[in-house]
This record gives C-alpha cells, structure tokens and sequence, in this order.
C-alpha cells in the first residue's frame, strides 16, 4: 500500500522543558504578589492572566518539524522531500560542535536552547544555497531513520566523507586565523 501525500511519518512540537513552564508558573505567583496589596481578587486575576498568556504565546510559538512523505517541514521552512539529502543525528559534545564551530552560515538553522540534540540535513536542491538545515529536535534517531530510508549506502559513505573534508578545511582554516592572529601580535 502507498502512502498517502498528507500521511504523517513524524511530527514533534519543541515546546519548551519543564524547567521553563515552572518560570511561567513562577511569573504567575510573582504577579499576584504584585496585585495582592490592592486585593487577593486582583492578584489572582493578574497571576492567572500572565501564566495563561505566557504559556500560550510560549506554546503557540513553538516551532514544529512534520516529515510526510513528499515534504519536510521545520518551523516555517518547508521543501520536497525529493530535494532532501543524508541526515546525520547529534548529541552531548557533537550537537555543541555542529552547532557551533562547524556550523556553515548558509544553513537554516532553527534552535531551541531548552533542547539540546540536533539533526541535520542534507539540501540537494541545485537552485537552494543552503547547504543543509540544523534543527534541535528531541528524537535525532528517529527523524534520520525516517530521512535516510531511502538514501543508498554509497551516498551516505559519499556524504560521510564530504562532511569530513568540510571539517578539516575549516579546522585547518581556523588554524591559520589563530597563528596568523598570533603573528600580529608579536
């Protein structure tokens, strides 16, 4: 049986930790705090005013990743599925790193620092100079099983080395800044 165009392979919220949606709370109580000298009825308008307003902005605003089977979608940016290339999981030190000093300006990014682990993939569209999209995703394992479903082994090894002559360059690039910075110094 085909999937459907509209089927749902994955779909994933990056609402906020629980460590924020305790702030919302925290900002409630600190607004009745503020509204219980006039009356304990204003204060407790107030606090559940704000909590609900700042949850449903934080809810609302969240960004949402949806993989059907013709379209990939992260947060406002969505392309074909057909212009989709390897994806590659990252976790702990790795997602710092990809996130970071290996992070290509062209890329799409959409982070969330509340979540850690990001996935990141492959755009092989010839008119898109994005060279891939970073996104913070709390199941990299399982966007990359979806995405890489139908990427031969030969274009994963294929990509595996490109992205590592990528690394080397630009370590070898961040090398000669710091010794040509060390050189003016002198």
């Amino acid at each position: 049986m085909a999937a459907s165009s509209s089927q749902v392979l994955y779909q994933e919220r990056l609402t906020p930790s629980v460590g924020l949606w305790i702030g919302v709370v925290g900002a409630g109580i600190a607004c009745f705090f503020v509204g219980a000298p006039i009356s304990i009825t204003a204060g407790v308008i107030a606090g559940i005013v704000v909590a609900l307003l700042l949850a449903f902005i934080l809810y609302s605003s969240a960004p949402v990743i949806t993989i059907t089977p013709n379209l990939l979608r992260v947060g406002r940016a969505a392309i074909e599925r057909e212009h989709v290339g390897v994806a590659e999981a990252f976790r702990g030190a790795l997602a710092q790193q990809a996130a970071g000093p290996d992070l290509d300006g062209r890329a799409f990014m959409c982070f969330r620092g509340w979540i850690e682990p990001k996935v990141r993939i492959q755009i092989t569209d010839p008119a898109d100079p994005t060279p891939y999209w970073l996104a913070s995703t709390r199941n990299p394992e399982r966007i990359v099983e979806i995405l890489n479903s139908e990427i031969s082994a030969e274009q994963l090894e294929e990509y595996r080395v490109q992205m590592h002559q990528v690394h080397e360059e630009r370590m070898l690039l961040n090398h000669d800044a710091r010794a040509q910075i060390q050189v003016d110094e002198q």
